[in-house]
């Protein structure tokens, strides 16, 4: 039975005309120029690495896979940052938190969702590039053809966007209660349905049911790969060969760790387990430390990616000194 103050759908109160308000960390007033200039601070320096990453990658004529699939990651990782950054710069600016409309929180939720669904199944893509590249090396150029390539990455988006567009419905069908104010900088599952005018379990059944698709289904074939892998560099004789097969694994381990290790943490969790302070200071991890981290460490542990950045440093260089 709904609980008392709820919204009724469908009346004038719902829908389009209906407005949250994100209270991002107004219970930090002392800190809120600090925060202000950290996040504008980190947000810049994730979109020049991110898209430094994406022209290094675009002007290079011959584009390995692990290259193609890095490119669209630095995009994703883009459009991450764009759909959650800004609201939250916004949050520190207003005193008593800023407004956002029924249809623009579900919209930033899909998005959220979306790219972040995207990315996991990405993370998949790059790691059965890893497996033929160790354990098929004779047949990686066939294997991995630019068509290939390309339909893994169509999928990836496509079954994000799916999965997304699911959730961000059922969430949405439900019945709020009329306080209507979010405890989060951006609209957040948990932080919504916290507003969920039901006792019951039965909203959280699509988070679920989307934390199998987009979390438990892609790390168990991440892990599947890496268990091929592991095989495979058993069965090397040279420490030499084996160290540098791993080496090339390294970056996207630590990218897998880092993205399903704060998103199992948020999202696979029952919601009498919800604690506003804390998973806002564990989104900020995800939605800015994180994209941070991304290309710093593909620039720093991949060959690939350092090589295609000075080229285009090389390239510069020269066009500045003719």
């Amino acid at each position: 039975m709904p609980c008392e103050g709820c919204t009724e759908r469908h009346n004038k109160s719902t829908d389009a005309t209906m407005e949250f308000l994100l209270l991002g960390f107004s219970e930090l007033l002392c800190l809120r120029v600090l925060l202000f200039l950290i996040f504008l601070i980190v947000h810049l320096l994730t979109l020049a690495g991110n898209v430094m990453i994406f022209m290094a990658v675009i002007t290079e004529p011959s584009r390995p896979p692990m290259l193609f699939f890095l490119c669209q990651l630095s995009v994703i990782e883009l459009c991450y940052t764009l759909v959650i950054v800004p609201k939250a710069l916004l949050s520190l600016i207003m005193v008593d938190g800023s407004t956002i409309s029924f249809l623009g929180c579900a919209a930033q939720m899909h998005f959220f969702v979306a790219l972040g669904g995207a990315e996991c199944f990405l993370l998949v893509a790059m790691s059965y590039d890893r497996y033929v590249a160790i354990c098929q090396p004779l047949h990686y150029m066939a294997v991995m053809s630019e068509g290939l390539c390309l339909r893994l990455s169509v999928a990836c988006c496509l079954g994000g966007f799916a999965v997304a567009l699911w959730l961000t419905v059922a969430v949405f069908r439900l019945p709020f209660c009329q306080s209507r104010r979010i405890n989060h900088f951006f609209c957040d599952i948990p932080a919504v349905l916290h507003l969920a005018c039901t006792q019951s379990y039965s909203p959280e059944l699509p988070l679920l049911t989307a934390c199998v698709l987009l979390l438990l289904l892609p790390f168990f074939l991440i892990l599947t790969s890496y268990v091929c892998i592991a095989a495979a560099l058993l069965r090397v004789t040279s420490s030499t060969g084996r160290g540098k097969a791993l080496s090339t694994c390294i970056s996207h381990l630590a990218l897998t760790f880092l993205h399903y290790g704060c998103a199992t943490f948020m999202y696979i969790r029952p919601k009498s387990s919800y604690s506003p302070a804390r998973d806002k200071m564990v989104s900020l991890v995800y939605t800015n430390i994180t994209p941070l981290l991304y290309p710093l460490i593909y620039s720093l542990r991949n060959k690939e990616i350092r090589g295609v950045l000075r080229k285009m440093l090389r390239r510069k260089k020269i066009a500045q000194m003719n």
